[in-house]
């Protein structure tokens, strides 16, 4: 039985003022598959999360979370969506807790059920005995585990990563990267994670690269360092995208 697909991306365009961030991008991401986002700065990395999210609207093509329609069927279609995004959006003068709270509330969770979801998060994250600290106590690696918890406390389908583990010390990226693979297989969680970190590609994730907006590689890791006909990703990544260069 083939696994579920979590999202789905046919023909997605976006431009600025006329010039083209998105062109003909289309891919498919499945039920406990983590999928890598490379790409340079300038990319369309953030604009193709603001188009899932929808923070941006009018696009060509199509977009589909679990069979949902984004544009004709948002509510449903972003139910199953957990973001975090690069900038921190947390409460920094609330604790750990109520910064959790208000999440579930807005995911209509009852109290009861709401903090069964908390403690198992921050359990598995090992920040439960933190839950009453306010959010600017925390050093960022926790901040970001708080992140990821929240993102997933309503149980999405898809969980979007854009470039959390940015500015992070070595060990709290690579806990966090580990985190993250490891629930994609455990809890069967697609996972989208945009990054131009080379080491937080693992090898069995599949690959995305994306330059000037078009997407240049699709496929495992194996698949890439064969069409490009490298040994490692970081060489296979500078061949796609002429060395980074915008």
């Amino acid at each position: 039985m083939k696994p579920a697909i979590a999202l789905s991306i046919e023909n997605l365009s976006f431009s600025y003022s006329g010039k083209k961030a998105l062109d003909q991008v289309s891919f498919k991401i499945c039920a406990g598959e983590c999928t890598l986002l490379l790409g340079p700065n300038g990319a369309g990395k953030s604009t193709l999360f603001s188009l899932i999210t929808r923070l941006y609207d009018t696009h060509e093509g199509r977009i589909e979370l679990c069979g949902f329609d984004i544009k004709q069927q948002t509510r449903q279609a972003l139910a199953k969506l957990g973001v975090v995004f690069q900038q921190t959006t947390l409460d920094m003068d609330l604790t750990v807790m109520q910064n959790l709270r208000y999440h579930t509330a807005l995911h209509g969770l009852g109290r009861k059920e709401a903090m069964q979801r908390i403690q198992q998060e921050l359990e598995r994250l090992n920040m439960f005995d933190r839950r009453f600290e306010k959010i600017r106590q925390l050093n960022g690696g926790h901040r970001r585990r708080v992140e990821i918890a929240r993102a997933l406390l309503h149980k999405p389908a898809l969980l979007l990563l854009d470039e959390p583990t940015v500015g992070l010390d070595v060990p709290s990226r690579l806990a966090i990267v580990d985190y993250v693979h490891q629930l994609a297989v455990d809890e069967k969680l697609a996972v989208l994670w945009a990054s131009h970190l080379i080491d937080e590609i693992y090898p069995d994730d599949h690959l995305i690269v994306l330059h000037k907006g078009q997407i240049k590689a699709n496929g495992t890791v194996d698949d890439v360092l064969k069409i490009t006909n490298t040994i490692m990703v970081k060489d296979a990544f500078y061949n796609l995208t002429q060395g980074g260069q915008v």
